[in-house]
């Protein structure tokens, strides 16, 4: 990559890193509030579960996007945590704080699944 190509990169992940963050400072959404209906407790559960998901996903992602940065500093930005082989420039355009070639990260991806799958197994044996 190009020094204009690594800035154009740094300068997306450091305004998403900005929103990410800005995002992750409202927690009002999985404050606990009690309520006298039954229902109306279940359905501020849901929201509050949903609540939490989200935050746990950009906190992820801004956990990726810091990383992606921190690549950039050390000079290892665009290439693969794992093969050690570049990542496509339409990867990096579309996912800028991708860590793995499309190949590898679809290994990751299936791999993952499969240790979910089984977690799901023992779960359901357990029960």
């Amino acid at each position: 990559m190009n020094r204009n190509e690594l800035n154009r990169s740094r300068q997306t992940l450091e305004a998403k890193q900005a929103e990410l963050s800005s995002v992750l400072r409202r927690r009002d959404d999985i404050a606990i509030e009690k309520s006298a209906d039954a229902i109306d407790e279940v359905q501020r559960a849901a929201e509050r579960e949903l609540a939490i998901r989200n935050l746990d996903r950009e906190s992820r992602l801004l956990r990726n996007v810091r990383a992606a940065i921190r690549r950039i500093d050390e000079g290892n930005y665009g290439v693969c945590a794992h093969c050690d082989e570049p990542i496509s420039p339409k990867r990096l355009a579309a996912v800028p704080w991708a860590s793995m070639c499309i190949r590898c990260q679809e290994a990751f991806d299936r791999h993952q699944a499969t240790d979910e799958e089984v977690f799901e197994d023992l779960l359901v044996t357990a029960a």
